[in-house]
Order: structure tokens, then sequence, then C-alpha cells
């Protein structure tokens, strides 16, 4: 597991250390007794009576919104308003090249065009690059956009303004950090507040880890931002590649036998009898359900089921491939299968990586990186990922999206790379009310522009909450009581 340094609303910690709250609850330490101090009990119905620190996790919406009805919409519109049951978003974390992607540039000058030739597609008339030929074949149900833009070549800005649709402010800052002013909540903030959480998972879950740049720092955009950390979507740190793949904190501790559990339980109850008097504080009403839900998650077999990924055939893990970003969408298929609205699959930084290049910021050997350690995985998990959906038949209701916070420069640099470059890029969507087949957008011959068909995240936004039931005029409120849009932009209706 990747060392975190810093706590993460929603996290799933790596382990279970009873002893930071300084009570111990089996035996020595405090006493259950009239002896205690407030602050003692208070400290320690925060920490949870159970060892559980998901305390996002275990915040149960019971006054989760029903979806609003669509505005006034056009054929297109209302067919696809609403068709999707569920979301995955496969984000890729340094920006994946357009030109060996979605929208290949064979006509350019060399330094431009790159060494990869361009492939066709099942769709007639669209070629994709030609390390993409298992994505070839399947670009009936995929809607791609060539034209998306955000003219913010740093990672942390545009990759917020990707996240939550809303531009940060400045634009083009580097190392930017979560917090006001740039705290609009994520989309699966988003969609985890408008839906709550159905069953003992969380509306929102994102996996394997959080985006960060070099030094471990930390996008802003991927929390609930102003919403409140009860809307977090979980953060499951986690290899679901590795043989001995278990999400901690879902099953009991080893060494948390029925009885203890049973005792802890004992202890949670004189915990809320002994805080009845302050009940009326909003802070400590959340606890009780939160500590509810705990209860629920690690009793309930249908939440464990999920994250057991080892019941997957041998032939199944094979097809997502045996590494982490595979069984990463493997992993999320089975969380939207089991209730979850929205799962994103982060492609961050593998052990191999080097700073100069790590996984998808190909500042040098932008080619070899594609061929060897980039597309390959890439194109055989989200293939697999399409099919699987498909064959299964929750491709019509679940939406995939496949995106970065911006694309790779047109020209090649001396160190055979391809810079940051958020003036035009590719991104695709298939699945829940996405009309397969289809390329909207266009870039310029270089691949460095849009001609027409500009996309900007708003739009992507509008789009997905569009699909999942929500028009862009939905309104949440901030902590002032103020109403606001959860999206300024409108739905893609060419692509529905």
């Amino acid at each position: 597991m990747p060392f975190v340094p810093r706590p993460a609303f929603g996290a799933v910690p790596c382990s279970d250390d009873f002893s930071s709250a300084g009570v111990s609850l089996h035996g020595g330490g405090s006493m259950l007794c009239d002896g205690i101090s407030r602050r003692e009990w208070l400290r320690v119905g925060a920490l949870g009576a159970f060892g559980l620190s998901l305390p996002q996790l275990l915040n149960q919406r019971a006054l989760a919104a029903s979806p609003p009805q669509a505005d006034k919409l056009g054929a297109n519109l209302q067919s696809s308003f609403g068709k999707a049951k569920n979301c995955i978003v496969l984000f890729l974390l340094g920006g994946p090249p357009q030109h060996e992607t979605w929208d290949p540039k064979p006509d350019a000058p060399a330094e431009i065009r790159g060494e990869f030739k361009p492939i066709p597609t099942a769709t007639p008339g669209l070629h994709v690059g030609e390390l993409m030929p298992l994505t070839a074949k399947l670009t009936d149900k995929i809607a791609v956009l060539r034209a998306m833009a955000t003219d913010d070549n740093a990672h942390s800005s545009s990759g917020y303004w990707m996240l939550t649709g809303y531009p940060h402010s400045p634009k083009n800052q580097e190392n930017a950090l979560p917090g006001a002013p740039n705290d609009w909540p994520s989309m699966a903030a988003v969609v985890r507040h408008l839906r709550g959480d159905r069953g003992p998972l969380p509306g929102s879950i994102r996996l394997p880890e959080e985006i960060w740049n070099t030094g471990r720092l930390v996008w802003p955009g991927q929390d609930a931002g102003w919403l409140g950390s009860h809307d977090d979507p979980w953060l499951v740190n986690c290899d679901p590649s590795q043989a001995d793949f278990k999400v901690p904190d879902i099953a009991l501790p080893a060494d948390l036998t029925p009885e203890r559990f049973a005792e802890r339980r004992t202890f949670l109850s004189q915990l809320n009898r002994r805080l009845d008097q302050l009940q009326a504080h909003p802070n400590l009403e959340r606890w009780g359900t939160w500590q509810s839900k705990a209860i629920d998650l690690i009793r309930t077999r249908d939440a464990q089921r999920a994250f057991a990924i080892e019941q997957e055939t041998d032939q199944v893990r094979d097809r997502y491939g045996r590494n982490r970003f595979g069984q990463s969408v493997l992993l999320a298929r089975r969380l939207v299968e089991s209730g979850v609205s929205l799962v994103q699959v982060n492609w961050t930084r593998w052990k191999s990586d080097e700073d100069v290049a790590p996984a998808w910021d190909t500042h040098a050997k932008n080619a070899e990186r594609l061929k060897t350690s980039l597309m390959p995985p890439m194109d055989q998990a989200y293939s697999a990922l399409l099919e699987d959906l498909e064959q299964r038949g929750m491709l019509d209701e679940t939406l995939v999206v496949w995106i970065g916070e911006f694309g790779r420069s047109p020209k090649i640099n001396a160190s055979g790379g391809r810079d940051h470059w958020g003036h035009v890029f590719s991104g695709a969507l298939a699945g829940g009310g996405v009309r397969g087949g289809t390329v909207y957008g266009a870039s310029d011959r270089q691949g460095a522009y849009p001609l027409d068909g500009r996309v900007e995240p708003q739009d992507l936004t509008a789009t997905i909450y569009h699909c999942l039931g929500y028009a862009p005029s939905t309104e949440i409120r901030d902590r002032l009581g103020r109403p606001l849009a959860i999206s300024k932009g409108s739905p893609i209706e060419a692509i529905l």
C-alpha cells in the first residue's frame, strides 16, 4: 500500500489502530464508569467505538433527494435522460495523448504524427491509434469527443475543472491544493449527495488511490468540498491485483472475535446513552447513523461480496489484465453491480514509473512508454469492461467515461516526449444514454486546437448528470443555504 502522509476524508485506512484513541476497548485503559470525563466519551465516540475509521462511508443520507424532472428537452435528450443507473469514470492521470489514441494525424509532419499509424475501427470513417486494437473493435458502442479543451496546461488546476465542471481560479496553477476558493464538490460527491447511499455501500467510491502530483500533493476537486465531508466519495487505497487483496475494515479484524465485537456494541450503547443530552448538536447526531452503518457494513454479506474479486474466474481476471488498473476496473464493475452509483478508477503512478514521465505524463520517451507500459493495459481493461458490461446486460444502464485532465502537445520534444496541452484533447463515453459509433468535434490538422464542436468540462459533467437523471439546473445548497446549479454546461446532444 502506498504511504498517505495525511488523512483523507472518506479514506479507508490500511490499519486498525485502536490504541491511537488513547482508550482501550478491551481490557485495561479507561473504565466505563461515571468517573470518565465527557471529553473522553466524546473522543472515543468521534473515533468510532468499533475502530472503524470510515466516517464518510458510514454517513447514510436519510433525506436523499429524488432525481429532479428533466427540463424541456429535445427528442435525443428525452430518450437519454436518466438512462444510466450507474457510472464508471476511468481517469488517466497525466494526460493521454490525443494523437496516439482517439485523434491520429497521419498527414501531419513526423514530429507531430509520431511513429504509430492509425487503424480502422468498427465505426466507418473513424480511425484510432494502432495501439488500441481491442478498443477499435468496439467503437460502435463509443462516442468520441475530439475537441475537449480547458486551455489550462497544469495538471492539478485543469484536473480540478475536469473533475468538478468548474474552472480553477486561477488557471494554469500547478500543484494547486484543495481548499477555498477552489472547493467545488467533485462529480462523485455531487452524485452521492443527490442519490444517497443505496444499501450498505456508499453512493460513490474512488480507487485505487487519490490523484496527486510529485511530492504527494493531492489535487483539489476530488472530495465533497463545501457540500461537507459527509458527501465525500469513499476512497479505497488498494491494489486489487495482489494475491492477498483485502479492503481494510470491510471484515472484522482477525483478532476481533464475535464476543469482542458484541462487547463493543454494548460499549456503543452505553456511549449513546451517555450522550443523549447532546443529541441536538447536528455533528453528533450523525454519529449514531454512521456507527449503525458500520455494523451493517461488516456484517452484510452483500457488502463483503462486492469486494471479493477472487470470486471472479481466472478467465475474467486475465481478460481485464493482472495489473492494478485492470483489476481496479474489474472491481468497479463489481461495485456498480452491488449498488454503488459512481465509481472512479484513477490510473495513478505505478511503482516502476520515473518522475520524469510518471503515469500518462509522457514528457520523455512517449512512444516507448505508450507501447510498453500504457496503451496495452489501458486497451485491455477498457475493452474488457465494455464487453463484460454488454454480456451481463449492464451496458445500457452503465455510463462509462474515459478522460484525463488534458492532452499532449502536438510537437514531440527533444526527449521524445509530448508536453502538457489543454488547448485540445480527446475523451470518450459509452453505455447508458450514449449513442455509440459517433464522433463529436474536430481538432485542426496538427491536433493543436479545436476546429468545431468544442467541449469544456462543464458540458461533460452536464452530460454525465443528464444520463444519470439530473438536469444541469438541479440545485444543491452551499454552507450558507444558497442554491447552486450542479453544472453550468449543456448536455452534448449530438452523442445522446
